[in-house]
């Protein structure tokens, strides 16, 4: 089965998320920005969600998991949880 490791931020709003991947692409730390913004408890692990397989995550996450291009900053995406920016690391 398909595993793969992710890392991501997790904000009340759209437009904190756009800023925050903005910051990411001038060269700021996804890391650092995770665990001084995120709302998730992975915040406090860099946003690494570990590894993960298909079907563990809200749909619309998982398929940015296991189908976009990795090491690329995905979202902001929309799930009931709020808006998140989804960084694949690796995929098996």
């Amino acid at each position: 089965m398909a595993t793969a490791l992710a890392r991501h931020i997790l904000v009340k709003t759209q437009e904190e998320a756009e800023q925050l991947k903005k910051r990411i692409a001038k060269g700021d730390d996804f890391g650092k920005l995770a665990k001084k913004h995120s709302l998730c408890k992975s915040g406090r692990r860099s946003g690494d969600l570990g590894e993960v397989k298909p079907g563990q995550m809200v749909k619309v996450i998982d398929q940015v998991i296991f189908k976009q291009p990795i090491l690329t900053v995905h979202g902001p995406i929309k799930t009931q949880f709020g808006f998140h920016l989804v960084q694949v690391v690796y995929r098996d």
